[in-house]
C-alpha cells in the first residue's frame, strides 16, 4: 500500500527491487518519455494535492473593509502565502482578536521565523528517515495545529499558533522539490516543480471563495466564521496526512507501480544524470552546501522573487474592490490573475526543461512582472491598474519553480542538494517579514510596488551574473578536463566532492 518494495535503497548500491545487480541499460528516448509520463501520474497529483492545502488552509479574514483601521493595515496571511479577504459580511478575525495597528503583520510575520529555520533540518531528516513517513508526519502535526487554532480568541494565542504553524509546515515546500529531484534528472523537474507549485496559485485563486462560503457559518456551534475555515480546512489536511502514509512512495528502487524493468531505466537516469556522486549522509555534505558562495547567490535571486509573489496577494483584492463591485463579485475578478499565473507558471517549466536553460527563463518572466508593477505605481484608475496586477502575477509565478530548479541543479549529492533547496526556501521565506510590513498605503502602496521593483531588479541581475558565473566554471573545467585526461571512467575519484568535482557542470 505505501508503495515500498523493501526499508532501504540507494543509487551507490547498483541494486533494484528484485536485489538483482543492475545490468547496463540502453539508452531508449521514447521508453524514458513513457515512464517519466508514468512518474507524473503517480507522483505529481498527490504532492500538489499536499502543496493546495498548505495554501488554502490559512485564510485570515479582516475587519470590514469601510472601516478607517482597516484601510490603514495590511491584512494577511495564509500559512505560506498571504491571502487578502475583502468584503466580509461578518467583523473577522482583526475585530474579534482586537487585531489593531500592526497586530495583523506581526501575526503574519512570526510565521517566517521557526519556517525558515527548520526547513534544513527537515530535509536533512528526509534523506534520513523515509519521504513516506515525514512528509506525512509534518503534514499531520501542521493539519493539528490549523484545527486547533480554531480554539484561539485573543492576539497572543493567535502569534503561539502561528508560530507552531511555521514551524511544522516549514518542511513541506523544500521537502517535496528534494522528493522530486530524487526522481526526475536536473533538465525534467522544473517542469514538475512548475505543476506542484501551480497547486499555489489554485489556492490563491479559489481559497478566497471557499473563505467567503465557509465564513456563512458564522456563529454555528458557538464559532466564529474564520474559526470555522481553520476547523474545517485543518481536518481536510489531518485526513489527507493520514492517508498519505499508505500511498506516498519513497524512491524510484523501490516503487510498486513500476516493473523491474522501469526502475532499472530509472535508477540508471539518475545515476547518469548525478555523475555517481554521493547519495548518502555525511555531515561533511551539509558544510559544502552551507559554504558554497552560490548557494547564497540562489537565496538572493530567490528572496527578489518571492517577496512579490506574496505581496500579490496583498493588493490584488485591494484594487479589485476598488473597481466598485461587490464583495462576491469581487472575489469572483481575483480569479484571472491567479489563474494566468498558473497557467504561465507551467508552460515557462516545461519550456525550461525544453531548452535545459535556467537563467533565461527567470530574467524574461521577471522582466514582465517587473513591467506589472510599474503600471500599478503609475496608474491611478483601477481598470489599469487590474492589467498591471495580471502581469506582476503572470511574470512573478513561474520564476519560483524554475529558480528552484536552478538551486537544485547546482548541488551535487543527495545530501547537499537537499540542503541547498531547504537553505534557498528558508532563507529565501524571510522575505516574508518584509511583505508583511511595506504594504501600508492603500489604494496606491508606492512603498510597496517600490520596494517590489527593487528586488525584482535585484533578482534579474543577480541571475544574469549565476549564468556568466556558471558558463565561466564550467569553460574551465572542461579545459581542466582535456589537459588532465579526466572523463567519467574515474567519477568514483570525485564522488564525494559534489559540485567542486571536475565531472560536475552546471546548468545555465
Amino acid at each position: 500500500m505505501s508503495g515500498q518494495v523493501n526499508e532501504k535503497a540507494s543509487y551507490d548500491e547498483g541494486e533494484v527491487s528484485s536485489g538483482k545487480e543492475q545490468q547496463p541499460v540502453e539508452f531508449d528516448p521514447a521508453k524514458r518519455a513513457r515512464i517519466l509520463r508514468k512518474l507524473d501520474r503517480h507522483l505529481l497529483p498527490f504532492v500538489s494535492l499536499l502543496y493546495l492545502l498548505s495554501f488554502l488552509y490559512g485564510a485570515i479574514l479582516p475587519t470590514d473593509p469601510t472601516s478607517e483601521t482597516q484601510k490603514s493595515q495590511v491584512s494577511s496571511a495564509s500559512a505560506a502565502e498571504c491571502l487578502l479577504l475583502k468584503g466580509s459580511t461578518t467583523p473577522g478575525m482583526a475585530k474579534d482578536a482586537d487585531l489593531v495597528g500592526f497586530r495583523y503583520n506581526i501575526i503574519a510575520a512570526v510565521f517566517f521565523i521557526p519556517y525558515a529555520l527548520a526547513e534544513v533540518p527537515s530535509n536533512v531528516l528526509l534523506k534520513l528517515v523515509r519521504p513516506s513517513r515525514w512528509i506525512p508526519s509534518i503534514m499531520l502535526a501542521w493539519g493539528l495545529v490549523m484545527t486547533l487554532m480554531c480554539l484561539c480568541k485573543t492576539y497572543h494565542e493567535l502569534i503561539i499558533a502561528r508560530v507552531f504553524l511555521g514551524l511544522t509546515e516549514a518542511g513541506l515546500f523544500p521537502g517535496v522539490t528534494f522528493y522530486l529531484s530524487l526522481w526526475y534528472r536536473r533538465r525534467d523537474v522544473a517542469a514538475r516543480v512548475a505543476i506542484f507549485f501551480s497547486a499555489a496559485t489554485i489556492a490563491g485563486a479559489f481559497g478566497g471563495i471557499l473563505a467567503f462560503g465557509i465564513e456563512k457559518l458564522e456563529g454555528k456551534g458557538g464559532l466564529h466564521g474564520w474559526q470555522w475555515i481553520f476547523l474545517i480546512e485543518g481536518l481536510a489536511t489531518v485526513v489527507v496526512a493520514f492517508a498519505s502514509y499508505f500511498f506516498m512512495y519513497d524512491y524510484p528502487e523501490t516503487a510498486t507501480f513500476l516493473d523491474e524493468s522501469e526502475r532499472a531505466e530509472i535508477v540508471a537516469m539518475m545515476r547518469e544524470d548525478s555523475l555517481g556522486l554521493a547519495t548518502h549522509y555525511d555531515i561533511k555534505f551539509v558544510w559544502q552546501a552551507m559554504g558554497d558562495y552560490k548557494s547564497y547567490l540562489q537565496i538572493a535571486i530567490y528572496m527578489g522573487l518571492l517577496i512579490p509573489v506574496y505581496a500579490i496577494a496583498l493588493f490584488t483584492p485591494t484594487i479589485v474592490q476598488e473597481l466598485g463591485y461587490t464583495a462576491a463579485q469581487a472575489q469572483l475578478l481575483t480569479v484571472p490573475p491567479f489563474v494566468c499565473g498558473c497557467i504561465a507558471t507551467i508552460a515557462i517549466g516545461i519550456l525550461s526543461d525544453k531548452y535545459n536553460l535556467r537563467g533565461p527563463f527567470i530574467i524574461g518572466p521577471a522582466f514582465v512582472s517587473l513591467i506589472g508593477y510599474i503600471v500599478l505605481y503609475t496608474q491611478t484608475k483601477p481598470g489599469p491598474s487590474y492589467v498591471g496586477a495580471v502581469l506582476a502575477a503572470v511574470g512573478v509565478y513561474p520564476t519560483i519553480a524554475v529558480n528552484l530548479a536552478w538551486a537544485g541543479s547546482i548541488a551535487g549529492g543527495d545530501v547537499r542538494k537537499g540542503v541547498v533547496i531547504a537553505m534557498v526556501i528558508g532563507l529565501g521565506n524571510l522575505g516574508g517579514i518584509c511583505s508583511s510590513f511595506i504594504y501600508y498605503q492603500p489604494p496606491r502602496f508606492h512603498v510597496g510596488h517600490g520596494t517590489i521593483m527593487g528586488w525584482l531588479g535585484l533578482s534579474i541581475v543577480l541571475s544574469l551574473f549565476a549564468m556568466w558565473d556558471f558558463n565561466r566554471i564550467n569553460k574551465q573545467r572542461d579545459e581542466y578536463c582535456a589537459r588532465e585526461g579526466i572523463d567519467e571512467s574515474r567519477r568514483e575519484e570525485f564522488k564525494d566532492m559534489g559540485s567542486e568535482s571536475p565531472l560536475f557542470r552546471y546548468v545555465i
